[in-house]
């Protein structure tokens, strides 16, 4: 397979990357990382019987994972991926953290189904689901690792309590160091045990490299269109109209987990939206994950500035765009102000770390790159 320095030098060869001395610095550990990965599957094999007294053993005593953290735009995603790419198949999963978390709630919500029907007696669905979760893969990478949600908050400090113990190694990427996660957050201090867990099970790195990559793809095309007006609106429709094709545009309702979400208009796999259509109302990860499965191309109209008095309404937006841009799905936006000045609280809370990368992505999403990557997805 080769190492990951190996595969990183022969991307910048190939031009497909700029060689950066803070990735490669980061890749050593990634490189460390592959290694003691290695000589635990080795060791695993290396007796006839080392699947039953060896198994209860590695139960226990799980590799080091990595969480690296970092500025927007520095190639934590582009990294971890090609760790990814070097691991062997089988045992690991790679998700975006919203997808994960919303995994495990659907299983706690299936165990507990389960024990209303009288089909298992075990009244804590953690330890269940956490062993499910660590026999499916040993190793879970995870891309934007942030913690917005209570209900997440609740329960990552048993889940990975158990998931550890059970072996299980964790990469991860985020825009915040760990003791900044869920910062501000209703009942905080439940939360903070989860930090000292992950700490002592993850090597930490600051991704700290000069350059923004993502603002470097500067050919953006007219997806983004600022400020808002007759002129935005003018243009948001002559985008839908060619979407339309002639046809007309009706409104739907997804059914999420049995409570509907209201689409006000869809036509071709399109789906358009008001902006408090999608972030006034209580909708959450499911929600949006949902949406982007049905639909390929979002259009979002009258996005506002935010702030510190509307946190459950930016926190939303931040969610929605994560899942839009981790989908890779078309997105048209009509919005108050460009990316980077549209969120404007002015207290150190969660959404101002989170927005930063909102910004950068809202960049992205207007790219060439980003809209022919999204092209040669529907080809396929």
């Amino acid at each position: 397979m080769g190492s990951m320095r190996e595969r990183y030098d022969a991307l910048v060869e190939n031009g497909e990357i700029s060689r950066d001395e803070a990735q490669i610095a980061l890749i050593s550990h990634f490189d460390r990382l592959l290694d003691e990965l290695s000589v635990k599957r080795v060791s695993q094999k290396s007796s006839p019987l080392g699947w039953l007294f060896g198994k209860h053993k590695d139960n226990h005593s799980g590799v080091h994972g990595l969480y690296v953290y970092g500025e927007v735009g520095r190639g934590k995603t582009m990294l971890m991926d090609l760790f990814f790419s070097c691991l062997p198949d089988g045992d690991k999963r790679r998700a975006h953290f919203n997808d994960f978390m919303a995994d495990v709630h659907d299983r706690i919500n299936r165990h507990r189904q389960a024990l209303t029907r009288g089909e298992t007696k075990q009244n804590d669905p953690i330890p269940p689901v956490a062993s499910s979760l660590a026999k499916e893969a040993k190793v879970l990478c995870f891309d934007e690792f942030t913690v917005t949600d209570i209900a997440d908050a609740m329960v990552l400090s048993r889940l990975f309590t158990a998931l550890f113990k059970d072996g299980v190694t964790l990469v991860a990427t985020s825009n915040v160091a760990p003791e900044n996660l869920y910062k501000n957050g209703l009942n905080r201090q439940l939360f903070l045990p989860f930090i000292k867990i992950l700490e002592e099970n993850v090597e930490v790195f600051n991704l700290d490299a000069d350059t923004d990559y993502r603002l470097e793809k500067a050919d953006r095309k007219p997806v983004y269109i600022t400020p808002l007006g007759h002129v935005a609106q003018e243009k948001m429709d002559a985008a839908w109209a060619l979407i339309e094709q002639g046809h007309i545009a009706k409104p739907e309702i997804v059914d999420v987990r049995g409570h509907p979400v209201h689409v006000p208009r869809v036509v071709n796999n399109a789906a358009r939206f008001d902006y408090i259509d999608l972030c006034s109302v209580p909708l959450a990860a499911a929600d949006y994950l949902a949406l982007s499965s049905r639909y390929d191309t979002f259009f979002v109209d009258n996005v506002p500035i935010m702030d510190d008095e509307h946190r459950n309404e930016t926190k939303r937006f931040i969610l929605l765009i994560d899942t839009l841009y981790d989908r890779h799905i078309r997105l048209f936006i009509s919005a108050a102000a460009t990316p980077d000045k549209l969120y404007q609280g002015k207290n150190q809370t969660t959404e101002t770390f989170e927005f930063e990368r909102t910004a950068s992505r809202l960049f992205e999403m207007q790219s060439e790159e980003y809209l022919a990557n999204w092209s040669e997805k529907q080809v396929k």
